[in-house]
């Protein structure tokens, strides 16, 4: 399953609604609405946190994945090395990262490509990519 900055995950496109969604995995294995009233669809399969924003019609606009199986740039990124991971990155475009330290947690965030790998013991655990603003209130959607 592939992981593609600014356009999506596996077969994921940002922009994409609910139905799509559902008609390529079909239903989320659970779903709820957040406090900001996005809707937050949850795939086992995938191991991924779909984010459909409230604001925009609820498209996909956000995606947290944590299957390691996921490939990024062609490499396996889950449970890989943080700062091996950002020199490969670094090598396909995502040149600077701005860190952000919580308890055990360091979330590293390239705004370029809007994707964080959040790392935990040095080793990525998560990534998260979002769909990428193309004017300063618009969204570059892919679907």
């Amino acid at each position: 399953m592939e992981i593609k900055p600014k356009f999506g995950y596996d077969q994921l496109l940002f922009g994409m609604k609910q139905n799509d969604v559902e008609a390529i995995y079909g239903k989320p294995n659970h779903s709820f609405i957040d406090d900001e009233d996005n809707v937050i669809m949850l795939y086992n399969l995938l191991k991924a946190r779909l984010t459909f924003y409230a604001e925009e019609d609820f498209k996909l606009g956000y995606i947290i994945i944590s299957n390691p199986n996921a490939v990024l740039f062609g490499e396996k990124i889950i449970s890989k090395n943080a700062n091996e991971s950002k020199a490969f990155l670094s090598k396909k475009g995502l040149k600077s990262f701005e860190s952000e330290s919580f308890d055990t947690v360091t979330n590293l965030f390239n705004e370029d490509f809007w994707t964080i790998l959040q790392t935990e013991f040095d080793e990525v655990i998560k990534v998260e990519i979002g769909a990428i603003i193309k004017n300063q209130d618009e969204f570059d959607w892919k679907f």
